[in-house]
């Protein structure tokens, strides 16, 4: 089976090629221009043991909003297409991951349902040159184009970096687990389609 897809998205504001491989190498190539946002990205996929080739170009003169929103909607498309039919995958994952003080819970569902619960406290607005309140608009983005039902809640923690790294790493582990596959599973849903 070939979970692999390749989405486009053009805009006056962005233009946006990414290649995804659900079952991959770990390895992230390309960049958005947003160094903090590359750093979250990259460990996103080697922690979530996907592939992804980026090509992104963002009205970056503006800021980073458009091109972190729409990065989040194409990575989102990009998974669901990958993903097909669903049939075999875990569909569920979660996880309360450490990094340093902070502690994050987090549990999905790659059930068709989207949906997001965003419980954290950014103490920092800004990283770098990345604005901070930009993670939930790519978690948003995100969630509403891949289909997904997210939640993540901050047990502990103070640093801002820590917090965001935290989130990233949580989502893609828990999402490691949602899309194993288990031939046993067939199509994991009672109702016959997800």
């Amino acid at each position: 089976m070939n979970r692999t897809a390749i989405k486009e998205r053009n805009t006056k504001e962005t233009k946006i090629t990414l290649e995804l491989s659900i079952d991959g190498d770990g390895l992230c190539q390309g960049n958005t221009g947003i160094g903090f946002f590359d750093h979250m990205i990259d460990l996103f996929i080697k922690h979530s043991n996907m592939s992804l080739k980026m090509n992104v170009v963002g009205d970056l003169q503006v800021d980073a909003h458009h091109t972190v929103e729409d990065f989040g909607i194409v990575l989102g498309e990009v998974l669901k297409e990958a993903l097909g039919d669903k049939k075999g995958i875990e569909r569920y994952g979660s996880i309360i991951l450490p990094m340093d003080e902070v502690l994050i819970m987090l549990a999905l569902d790659l059930g068709g349902r989207p949906y997001i619960v965003l419980d954290v406290e950014l103490p920092y607005e800004i990283i770098g040159n990345f604005e901070t309140e930009l993670v939930e608009e790519f978690l948003r983005a995100f969630v509403m184009s891949s289909g997904m039902n997210l939640h993540i809640k901050q047990l502990s923690g103070i640093n801002t970096h820590h917090i965001i790294e935290g989130v990233f790493k949580a989502l893609a582990r828990a999402l490691k687990m949602a899309v194993k596959l288990d031939i046993r599973n067939g199509l994991p849903s009672t109702k016959g389609s997800i």
